[in-house]
């Protein structure tokens, strides 16, 4: 056993030397690199927030910078041209994605949309769910459960302003999130199913997105199976299994219950619409689809339809409580626009508040759910900032570093939504020093769907409440430390205290 292993650190090292000999032999432009220790190369300087590590790096190294994650090299891009590049100009060239350890588990083999490579596969599932569920008529059609759901969240918080005890937002938004997810995508009410352990959804989407996220041997030293024995002596591969399982078991659920007989059809919803092409699907039919195919499709809906929308919301509430003028600002406008005596809140209402708008803008720049944008990898060889990339070269672009970049931003670090104000820029991936929803091929497909629910759910909390910090302290006291790796939400649970205004 230990000559063997031996022999495979020699085999190794070796390939590794040959091939750093053929890169430095060529003519090629490679980006700078920082400095890196044998065998880990860069990995011990990503620490628990590899956003914010990245940002420092690039600020010594550039905006275009190259890691080396283990043995695999990677390309971090920093800044809004070199985001445009990768996401505009030679978007058809780095519009696939890494075969991941944890993405290939979770994805069922990559039979997802969100981390499945470019090819005709990827094109007909990410059409087919945009039409059945994503598009812009399909939003305003769940209209009415979003308005319900809303309302109801309001009913719940008017409770707590009776005694004007604080009430938890970061847990209040996540079940407003699920409970409009659950009715709009697998036709089940968050709060009264058999099998939904609400306690539990939260925890499951947590550890889904560590398990994505989360380091592996396997993507960073992916030779001769020695990743895969690192992965099972850590215990990581045993980790993405039981979450694997968890998540199998709640899609299997939501699928048995849709296959009953005499289930009503009034409401169709997107597990239905799979399960009819799953059924009347030909051999000549371009899209395919499998009970796999269905469950992986699933958990993005899952995965990324309640997490980001209501880290969208605790941040901006967050913000908010911390700075209590933008707060007396949007309420007012809120309020003098939409009338004093309003009982329910409605779509339409969003459109009337321009500055609630420019709240969101900002929250996304200074907290972008997803503060990486998930890996892409270069299909062929590229330049990106005049620097040579590779095929077959992993590339992350930190939209968080960019959207507090001082070369783009004025007070980067200062929540001001007012900078907004005649600014052309949005987020809906036109405009590259803003990019919470990524950008081209493989922009979030729901970016509709979670504005309408973050508008919709931020309206209400503002129009029919006034907010305080509970009894002891101040808004300065209101942290913003940060926790999470794939999606990064506030470690200490917002709690603020809410007084109805009528």
């Amino acid at each position: 056993m230990a000559i063997s292993l031996l022999c495979l650190f020699l085999i190794t090292f070796v390939s590794l030397f040959l091939i750093g000999k053929k890169i430095k032999g060529s003519k090629w432009n490679l980006p700078p690199s920082p400095p890196k220790l044998p065998v880990i190369g860069n990995l011990h300087q990503l620490g628990e927030q590899p956003h914010r590590s990245l940002q420092r790096l690039a600020k010594r190294t550039g905006h275009v910078m190259l890691l080396h994650l283990g043995f695999v090299p990677v390309i971090v891009i920093s800044s809004k041209e070199g985001a445009e590049e990768v996401l505009r100009t030679h978007d058809l060239d780095c519009c696939s994605r890494p075969k991941l350890f944890g993405w290939r588990l979770i994805s069922r083999g990559f039979k997802d949309i969100g981390s499945t490579p470019y090819g005709r596969e990827w094109r007909e599932r990410r059409k087919f769910t945009v039409s059945e569920f994503f598009s812009f008529k399909k939003v305003q059609s769940f209209g009415y459960i979003r308005e319900e759901e809303c309302n109801f969240l309001v009913k719940k918080v008017s409770e707590s302003a009776v005694d004007q005890s604080p009430v938890d937002l970061s847990k209040a938004l996540f079940w407003l999130t699920s409970s409009i997810l659950f009715r709009v995508a697998f036709g089940q009410s968050f709060h009264e199913s058999e099998f939904i352990d609400q306690e539990k959804i939260e925890e499951l989407i947590f550890e889904g997105e560590e398990a994505q996220a989360s380091f592996t041997f396997s993507d960073s030293f992916p030779i001769a199976g020695l990743g895969w024995l690192g992965d099972w002596i850590s215990g990581q591969h045993k980790r993405l299994k039981d979450v694997f399982f968890k998540i199998d078991a709640l899609f299997q659920h939501v699928i048995d219950d849709h296959l009953k007989p005499g289930r009503s059809k009034d409401n169709r919803d997107i597990v239905d619409l799979m399960l009819d092409v799953m059924h009347k699907q030909g051999e000549d039919d371009s899209l395919k689809l499998t009970i796999d195919h269905i469950k992986g499709i699933l958990t993005n809906i899952f995965m990324a339809g309640i997490d980001t929308g209501a880290i969208t919301m605790i941040w901006a509430m967050t913000e908010l409580a911390r700075n209590p003028e933008v707060m007396k600002k949007v309420q007012g406008e809120i309020r003098d626009r939409l009338g004093n005596d309003k009982e329910r809140i409605t779509n339409e209402d969003v459109d009337k508040v321009p500055f609630l708008n420019m709240v969101i803008k900002e929250t996304f720049r200074l907290h972008p759910a997803a503060p990486l944008l998930l890996p892409r990898e270069t299909m062929t060889h590229i330049k990106i900032q005049g620097y040579d990339i590779p095929p077959k070269r992993r590339i992350l672009v930190n939209a968080w570093a960019i959207g507090r970049d001082p070369k783009y931003w004025t007070n980067p670090e200062e929540f001001n939504p007012e900078r907004f104000i005649d600014s052309p820029v949005d987020y809906k991936g036109k405009h590259f020093e803003l990019l919470p929803f990524g950008s081209g091929r493989r922009i979030c497909p729901g970016i509709a769907m979670a504005i309408a629910t973050v508008e919709l759910g931020l309206l209400n909390l503002l129009y029919f409440f006034d907010w305080r910090v509970p009894d002891g302290m101040t808004h300065e006291d209101i942290d913003t430390e940060e926790a999470g790796s794939l999606t990064v939400v506030k470690k200490v649970p917002l709690k603020l205290v809410p007084v109805r205004v009528q």
